[in-house]
């Protein structure tokens, strides 16, 4: 924990409206803001000031009754569910139940030392807890932006750090969480684990934040010089932008976040992580000049100016080099399901 004690502090706005979130701009930016008190009025969080026992009890008033699946975890992973030693498997198991068995469990386990961990990932408000969000909610819908908010429900866990593609607006409603942040550019020195399988379904870094061993991953220090941290109190939300990466600690016996994910990305746009994976196989493995070449036809076409490809071609010349609207994105997704049908 000295490690994170160290760590540069989270840059903070307290001038933010729930009916006037700073999306555009937050977006714009690309840099983690903690806006304190965004959501301090919502019935959840107010239960949760005056008992764990409250909230339990709000939340059960809500619960659909719709089976739901939770990690599960023995007191000797120690809150952090995640891989065993030799990364063979998954050190939790996943169980089915409902909400309010879930929520049983938890206080069942709350004044246990040791307890075991239960936690509850990225659950759909709508879906399982009807009518929640008319009191607990923010306005996305006066940015123009049309989101789901899932809901997290745990005692002590440790999400190990990890990225999601999608911006991240991330509220605290109950307990207490520890953010700590890294830029994209800082992946080498995380040291990423498997691709698949995952604690979670996003990679996460094989360092253990809280207590890192600069022996076996010495790089992390590195990434300790650009990292940034903050606990969320309840009403407190975080903005947290694409593909950064993070590390939650939930503090109390009892904790719930809400969190809302959009992307600023065209709707045609499909996921990036196909993409990745088709490199690995295709271009990762060949010699070194063909690798460079490679990069320079990337830096190019992709990662370049969007225009510059085809700035030279007449417009009915130009096909993928584009603009892709929605026509095209179909086009290049049934040549791609072609190509790699073959």
């Amino acid at each position: 924990m000295s490690s994170i004690a160290a760590i540069a502090p989270i840059a903070e706005r307290t001038d933010c409206r729930p009916d006037a979130l700073p999306l555009t701009a937050l977006c714009a930016a690309a840099e983690p803001v903690v806006v304190r008190g965004i959501a301090r009025d919502w019935s959840l969080v107010q239960a949760g000031l005056r008992s764990p026992h409250e909230a339990m009890t709000l939340l059960r008033a809500h619960d659909s009754g719709h089976a739901l699946q939770y990690s599960h975890g023995g007191p000797e992973i120690a809150s952090r569910p995640f891989y065993t030693n030799d990364c063979s498997a998954l050190n939790f198991d996943v169980q089915r139940g409902t909400l309010s068995t879930l929520l049983e469990a938890i206080a069942a386990h709350r004044d246990d030392p040791q307890p075991p961990t239960y936690y509850l990932a990225s659950l759909p408000v709508d879906n399982h807890l009807p009518g929640l969000r008319a009191s607990n909610d923010l306005d996305f819908a006066a940015s123009g932006i049309a989101v789901q908010p899932s809901i997290w429900i745990g005692n002590r866990v440790i999400a190990s750090c990890h990225y999601d593609a999608p911006n991240n607006l991330a509220c605290c409603a109950v307990g207490q969480r520890r953010f700590t942040l890294f830029p994209p550019e800082q992946v080498a020195n995380l040291y990423p684990g498997p691709l698949d399988p995952t604690p979670g379904g996003q990679v996460v870094s094989m360092v253990d934040i809280a207590n890192p061993d600069l022996q076996r991953y010495p790089r992390f220090a590195a990434a300790l010089a650009h990292a940034r941290t903050t606990v969320l109190e309840p009403g407190d939300a975080l903005f947290i932008p694409s593909m950064w990466w993070h590390h939650v600690q939930s503090l109390q016996p009892f904790n719930v976040l809400v969190n809302y994910w959009w992307s600023s990305a065209p709707a045609q746009l499909p996921a990036p992580m196909p993409a990745l994976y088709h490199a690995l196989w295709a271009i990762r493995d060949r010699p070194a000049s063909e690798k460079d070449a490679w990069r320079a036809l990337f830096d190019y076409y992709v990662f370049g100016p969007a225009e510059r490809a085809g700035e030279h071609l007449p417009q009915q010349a130009r096909h993928a080099l584009g603009p892709i609207d929605p026509i095209l994105a179909r086009q290049l997704r049934a040549m791609l399901i072609g190509k790699l049908n073959r």
